[in-house]
């Protein structure tokens, strides 16, 4: 399909923010500077602050020494720790109900 016949997806939830004056006149210059809507100039903006938030508890550097002690660790068998393992064999506690 060529570009120019796609249809933006349907937004269907809604974000409620509040913000400063000067936060809204700040971010409404930023969006018509950039030839876009407030919306999709919050959007795209919140959107790669996420993707850059998240990357960064996705990827992780190693030396090649670390890496290899990782993958050694990877290929051993699992260990059983009792303490572990009678945790989870344990109900979960009940929620506290407030004192009123």
């Amino acid at each position: 399909m060529p570009i120019a016949n796609r249809r933006p997806p349907v937004r269907t939830s809604r974000l409620n923010i509040r913000a400063t004056t000067r936060q809204e006149n700040l971010i409404r210059t930023g969006a018509e500077t950039a030839g876009l809507s407030v919306t999709e100039f919050i959007l795209e903006s919140a959107c790669q602050q996420a993707e850059h938030i998240l990357s960064e508890k996705q990827t992780f550097i190693a030396t090649p020494k670390q890496w290899q002690a990782f993958a050694e660790a990877l290929d051993r068998p699992a260990m059983v720790k009792p303490e572990l393992a009678l945790l989870l064999s344990q109900a979960k506690p009940r929620k506290r109900t407030p004192r009123k």
